[in-house]
């Protein structure tokens, strides 16, 4: 009992008390040591160079919270068929209410004085509307590119079907060109954005401290000069998008602002500004060499209204910008939770090079068995209870 106490004890002792180091074997080779120091060399690089100053390793990470509020400003004149009009923003801009993503109208198909009642079918030019006896149109359907509920009448004169629908039908074959609302692009959209870094409790506006009252009402945004300024001319965000506003206003199409926060919190919070960045999301690019199916962006709404007892309507089909503001915000500050990973793990690639080293030694090198003799000792196995020289009694009995 006493031996097994103290063998205990000494093994606690030698644990608590008693420091290992493990071997090392110094090697005096030019080539594996220019190799050793490049590659440290490459990985202390990366450490300060990627994972501390671009990457900024050493700071806690928080992602923005946005609003984002919008206001469009501008006036157009149309003079169709002799019949003089003002458009303002209550007219072209869907929805009304300032949201993040609207659309702008920049054309439109206006169908005027429709009511339910009975009218021939469009003629599609495709042959897919067309029909030569009644046997061709199935009263009470409808086909997928009609406009309404066949009456299984054939009109002679036009070679469609009779249908129930809201006559007269649309015709939007011919897109006016150029765009009825050509001036849109004099158009200025004011945005207004706030984001808020809940972990580290910052509050910041696009509206910056060098953005004050006089300066919106005399500024328009420029990448250069007025990078700050929150107002935009319409045919600069299509143009800076790459797209060509000049088709964009004819058959519609979808523009994405970026407002992209980046922001270095160990710094002033001064320094925490907004950049814009505009791209096109899907119309007519000026280096688009093949056409799109489906190309452009409009869709349709009515005004409704009652004459002579009968309800009827305006159905417009609207071409326009549509105009996602998307927000981005980023924010880091010094931690040393993060800083002490950082830290870590370079070390621990630092082992690469003891790696790529131990691989030349050992396997490349002409003096590689030298070198695996210096590294590793080698010891022989012994068997735990040495064999006993036999007795003079044992080497008197017979063999077998």
């Amino acid at each position: 009992m006493r031996k097994m106490t103290s063998i205990i004890q000494s093994s606690c002792s030698n644990f608590f008390f008693e420091y290992e180091t493990p071997r090392q074997v110094l090697v005096r080779n030019r080539r594996v040591a220019v190799v050793c120091r490049i590659i440290q060399l490459g990985v202390l690089s990366y450490i300060i160079g990627w994972v501390f100053m671009y990457e900024k390793g050493y700071q806690a990470v928080d992602t923005a919270i946005s609003s984002v509020f919008t206001k469009m400003k501008g006036v157009s004149y149309t003079n169709i068929s002799e019949v003089e009009r003002i458009w303002d923003v209550a007219d072209y801009v869907f929805p009304e209410q300032g949201d993040s993503s609207f659309v702008v109208m920049t054309n439109y198909i206006s169908t005027v004085g429709q009511k339910q009642d009975t009218c021939p079918e469009l003629p599609d030019g495709k042959n897919k509307n067309k029909c030569t006896s009644d046997a061709d149109c199935d009263e009470g359907k409808y086909k997928r590119t009609g406009n309404g509920h066949m009456t299984g009448k054939c009109v002679t004169n036009t070679s469609t079907c009779e249908i129930f629908s809201w006559c007269p039908v649309e015709d939007d074959r011919q897109i006016p060109d150029p765009p009825i609302l050509q001036t849109a692009e004099n158009y200025t959209l004011f945005i207004k954005n706030s984001i808020t870094f809940r972990q580290f409790k910052v509050v910041r506006s696009n509206l910056v401290e060098s953005v004050d009252q006089n300066y919106i009402n005399s500024c328009l945004y420029h990448p250069t000069t007025d990078p700050l300024c929150p107002i935009f001319r319409l045919g600069d965000i299509v143009e800076r998008s790459g797209l060509n506003f000049s088709d964009i206003a004819r058959v519609g199409g979808a523009i994405g602002v970026l407002v992209d926060w980046d922001c270095n919190l160990d710094l002033s919070i001064r320094h925490c500004k907004p950049n814009y960045e505009f791209h096109g999301l899907y119309g007519t690019g000026k280096n688009d060499k093949v056409e799109k199916p489906s190309l452009g962006y409009n869709f349709r709404f009515a005004k409704y209204y009652v004459e002579n007892n009968v309800e009827k309507r305006t159905l417009m089909k609207v071409f326009g910008v549509r105009i996602d503001i998307i927000v981005h915000g980023r924010a880091g500050k010094f931690d040393i939770i993060p800083t002490l990973m950082a830290i870590g793990s370079g070390v621990g690639i630092f082992g690469v090079a003891t790696v790529v080293c131990d691989l030349l030694l050992l396997y490349l090198l002409p003096k590689r068995d030298f070198y695996k003799s210096m590294k590793f000792k080698h010891t022989e196995v012994q068997d735990e209870k040495p064999a006993l020289p036999p007795s003079q009694k044992e080497k008197e009995l017979p063999k077998e």
